[in-house]
């Protein structure tokens, strides 16, 4: 995937709508930019419409009315398989391959990719290092890792291509709050470090406000706002402050965007 130089913009959801075939609709005129380099959090509770436009991004499904953009380019104008390989996915539990080893699953893409197997290695090395992981847990299982573990393999196989675009879906919902702040932590290092595109998919205000440049709420399959961290938490909006509200407790310090 080539960035486009229009913009800056990585993606772009322009007047979309998603409903089923029995016209319930899940996303309502979703209107909605996405800057190269930023992580946009996209926070509501359950049945908001967070997935379903994490899944209009690497054209998992199509949109009902209007068009998204990615790189400068409609998902529908895209090769899928081409488009998907561009966009790393990470998702609560890993979703890792349980029959291969730690290295497969790293090595899934690049493999499909054709990549020489000493070229997967070295980059497989080089991801779990980049995680957190020691190179030996290269030979184990999934089942043989703790979920913290299993979590940082997710992140390194949606890393594993280098993709300018990562999605990442509850990544950290199903870990002990030890583990989530831990990952929450070496998360932001790691986006302070490679600068990705990042779209990250949460319930809990707290991670929203640590992780996120913007945080977009939605509700009802509808953008209610879309605000960077100080902005969200003094907004009069009142949606905004009844998910506030709702928390009751201030906001830690956290991701405010590229120095």
């Amino acid at each position: 995937m080539t960035p486009s130089p229009q913009n800056g913009m990585a993606i772009a959801f322009q007047g979309v709508t998603y409903r089923f075939a029995n016209g319930h609709e899940l996303l309502t005129n979703l209107n909605l930019q996405v800057s190269r380099g930023e992580t946009l959090v996209l926070l509501g509770r359950s049945g908001s419409g967070k997935t379903t436009t994490l899944k209009l991004i690497n054209a998992l499904v199509t949109p009902t009315t209007g068009e998204v953009q990615v790189e400068g380019r409609a998902t529908t104008q895209w090769d899928p398989i081409r488009l998907r390989r561009g966009i790393g996915y990470v998702i609560q539990d890993a979703g890792l391959f349980p029959h291969f080893t730690v290295e497969r699953n790293i090595g899934l893409v690049p493999a499909i990719d054709k990549w020489p197997p000493e070229r997967i290695h070295q980059r497989v090395t080089e991801l779990l290092q980049l995680v957190g992981l020691e190179a030996t847990l290269a030979s184990r299982y999934p089942r043989e890792l703790s979920g913290g573990q299993r979590q940082r393999v997710g992140v390194a196989r949606a890393l594993a291509a280098n993709p300018p675009i990562l999605l990442m879906d509850e990544p950290f919902g199903a870990l002990d709050p030890i583990t989530r702040a831990e990952l929450q932590r070496e998360f932001l290092a790691l986006q302070q470090r490679l600068r990705k595109t990042v779209v990250f998919v949460t319930h809990d205000l707290r991670e929203a406000l640590l992780l996120g440049t913007r945080i977009a709420l939605m509700e009802s399959g509808r953008l209610v706002a879309a605000l960077p961290p100080e902005a969200f938490t003094h907004s009069i909006d009142p949606l905004v402050k009844r998910y506030l509200d709702a928390f009751g407790a201030a906001p830690p310090e956290g991701n405010r965007g590229p120095a």
